[in-house]
């Protein structure tokens, strides 16, 4: 049978009804208020307000879209303005042109992360500690994940340490549901290291203001600095940063583990020692506490005897007074923040930035961490009940999953006696999901 396609005059389709919840978040924040307050050089009274300006690009990225282009399709749609409480939709020359005044000074990024971490702790998102001995804390990973930007003549790209032309921005993640309190865009070649130690201090601020928990720092081999310990010691806040060796012989690191650490033979031609040391170094009101793993194979797992023996040695700067083991462990949980980079690079489809200058697409990754929380939030709300269709045990909830069912949600606008009403469909799995999140937001 042949479908015949008719376009109604009357009926007002959406297929992204889910910005509701997103609209319902954003009246929680300041963003509106303190947006219009903000001054921007030759630009006095604009035709549109600063809030409605970023509030309609937030718009586009909870629907994974990020260049400037996709805002035209929506000019003219109600149902993303009533959503997201608009006043006028702005063209995509002036979204371009606004984002590229605003980032000419920091005062727009910095209210996204303020904004950001107060709605954090005003909604009561859910926020997944860990416990270290019998003292729960708040995870604070922060990260480097380079950006691909290959091709293009933006400014700001060089030669990242993967090889590719690029971005090398730094993220801090919050909790095991990993909300981002803190990013910084970054040029492909600069230092891991460089800037780290203020990011740092930056960082915890922000996660301060989100949640009371004790933080616990967590960073790789490449922030191994002792600008970062004084950081943390200054701070009062506990840390596990993984040791870089440089030129240190593993053969010194084996001496010390079968000296002072527990040996474990985990089969022929195989010990693993796990242990710690503890030292005074200059500079610390405190000794400093190394937790090492060293693992020496004589056979490797074929049962080929090895002409020279293999060592590997991993060692953690750490405050916390547990055990190595659960020293170790929790660092290797660090390893997750590696899923929200790819959730904000894929999901988002933020990893190519759509500007050309490097302040404008500093400022659109602040906004994209912001509307990355927006749906953090949402995907822990919706796993609070078990009324969703896919009921899998999981304990958060993927960004393009989020997306796909909830945000891209179709349902018909009706105004009736004054009112306005979202009709879903009777065949919509997730409409009583998306209800009580619009409830419980409201």
């Amino acid at each position: 049978m042949k479908i015949q396609f008719v376009r109604s005059k009357e009926l007002i389709l959406s297929t992204h009804a889910g910005l509701a919840t997103v609209g319902a978040l954003l009246a929680h924040t300041g963003l509106r208020k303190r947006l219009n307050h903000t001054k921007i050089k030759s630009m006095k009274t604009p035709i549109h307000s600063h809030a409605d300006v970023m509030k309609s690009y937030l718009g586009l990225l909870c629907q994974g879209k990020s260049d400037f282009d996709h805002i035209e399709p929506f000019r003219k749609d109600d149902v993303f303005t009533i959503c997201l409480q608009l006043q006028k939709v702005p063209s995509s020359p002036t979204l371009r042109q606004r984002l590229d005044a605003a980032a000419q000074t920091p005062e727009w990024n910095r209210i996204l992360l303020e904004e950001s971490a107060d709605l954090i702790r005003k909604v009561k998102a859910p926020l997944t500690g860990l416990t270290a001995g019998e003292k729960a804390y708040a995870p604070l990973d922060i990260d480097v994940s380079p950006f691909d930007n290959s091709g293009t003549k933006k400014e700001g790209v060089s030669r990242t340490y993967k090889g590719t032309d690029g971005y090398a921005p730094i993220f801090a993640y919050l909790g095991q549901e990993g909300y981002g309190v803190n990013v910084e865009l970054r040029e492909g070649s600069v230092h891991c290291q460089k800037g780290t130690a203020a990011f740092l201090e930056q960082s915890i601020a922000y996660a301060k203001r989100a949640t009371d928990l004790p933080l616990l720092i967590r960073m790789d081999a490449g922030n191994d600095s002792a600008e970062n310990l004084h950081v943390c010691h200054r701070e009062k806040a506990d840390y596990i940063i993984k040791a870089n060796l440089r030129r240190e012989p593993k053969e010194m690191w084996l001496r010390i583990a079968e000296t002072t650490g527990i040996a474990c033979q985990q089969r022929e031609g195989k010990v693993e020692y796990i242990g710690a040391i503890e030292f005074r170094e200059k500079g610390f009101d405190r000794p400093l506490r190394q937790v090492f793993h060293v693992i020496h194979r004589t056979i490797d797992r074929d049962r080929q005897v090895l002409l020279f023996p293999e060592i590997e040695v991993s060692v953690y700067w750490t405050s916390l007074r547990c055990a190595p083991s659960r020293v170790i462990e929790l660092y290797r949980d660090h390893g997750t923040s590696e899923q929200f980079h790819s959730e904000i690079k894929t999901d988002l489809d933020l990893e190519r930035l759509p500007a050309g200058k490097f302040a404008t697409n500093d400022l659109v990754l602040h906004a994209g961490l912001f509307a990355y929380n927006l749906l953090r939030i949402i995907g822990q709300e919706s796993l609070r009940e078990h009324d969703s269709p896919i009921r899998n045990n999981v304990q958060r909830r993927r960004i393009r999953t989020v997306i796909q069912n909830i945000i891209y949600m179709a349902a018909r606008l009706v105004r009736h006696a004054r009112g306005i009403r979202f009709n879903f469909g009777c065949n919509s799995p997730w409409f009583p999901v998306i209800r009580r999140i619009y409830c419980a937001f409201t």
